[in-house]
Formats: C-alpha cells, sequence, structure tokens
C-alpha cells in the first residue's frame, strides 16, 4: 500500500480534514450571504460562523472514539484538545478579535483627526467565535465524525 493510499485510508485525518473544510465553505457562504457580497479571505480566514476549529476537533474526538473506542488514550487526549480549542476560541481569541476592532477604530480616528495616511496595517478583526458559533461548528463536526466513523 502507497504512503498516499494509507494518508487517505485514515479515518481520523480525513474526518477531520473534512470537518474544516465544510464549517470553511458554510462560513463562506454565510458571510455572503449577511454581507451580500463574497469574501475569498472567509475561505481559509479564522472566526466567523461555523467555528471550523470546533468542527475540526470535534470531528476529530468522535472518529477516534468511534473508532477506537473512548476508553482509549488516543480518544482522551483529541477529546481534551477539542475542549481546550473551544475553550480557547471563545476566550483568548475572542477577546483578541475585540481589541483589534477597537484599535483599529482608533487608528482610523487618528487618521482623520491628523490628516496624513498612516502605513500601518488594520488588524486581523477576524480571530474567534462567539459560543453560539463554537456550538455550531462542534455540532457539525460531531456529525461529520459520525458520518466517517
Amino acid at each position: 500500500m502507497s504512503s498516499f493510499e494509507v494518508l487517505i485510508g485514515n479515518t481520523l485525518l480525513i474526518s477531520a480534514v473534512t470537518g474544516w473544510f465544510v464549517a470553511q465553505v458554510l462560513k463562506t457562504l454565510i458571510h455572503a450571504w449577511v454581507n451580500k457580497g463574497f469574501d475569498p479571505e472567509r475561505l481559509i480566514g479564522s472566526g466567523g460562523m461555523p467555528s471550523s476549529h470546533a468542527s475540526t476537533v470535534c470531528a476529530l474526538a468522535v472518529s477516534a472514539g468511534r473508532e477506537y473506542g473512548t476508553g482509549s488514550p488516543i480518544f482522551a487526549v483529541t477529546a481534551i484538545l477539542a475542549i481546550i480549542v473551544m475553550h480557547d476560541a471563545m476566550g483568548v481569541r475572542l477577546e483578541t478579535g475585540k481589541q483589534a476592532k477597537l484599535l483599529n477604530q482608533i487608528l482610523d480616528s487618528f487618521k482623520t483627526l491628523e490628516g496624513k495616511k498612516l502605513t500601518e496595517e488594520k488588524l486581523k478583526e477576524f480571530v474567534g467565535h462567539t459560543p453560539l458559533q463554537v456550538l455550531m461548528g462542534a455540532v457539525l463536526g460531531i456529525l461529520i465524525g459520525f458520518a466517517f466513523g
């Protein structure tokens, strides 16, 4: 069996990648619908609905549980990873996005006050997730994990 065949036969890897891909496509479509325009950055970017981070790690954990059992060390590691990733998305990364938005507003006000063009690029505001975005990503990942398991 070739390395490629082994790779694509890895259920855990394929379910996790599928969880990420499906979430990114849905995120892009939802963003286009809400904002009435397509933004290609949404296909690979962080933040937004649903959380691709949550979808990825939940698909991974569910696939691990189904393939190796919920008593296995592999399931334990993937479940803890999922909890950490989802907690981080709603915590530090969400706050980072809020701070970036505020700092961008401050930079814009300085541009207006000084009449000069600042060379700093805008900070990325789509970084974290709301609890609803994480929940929807988790549900999506769980469904994908069961589909692949």
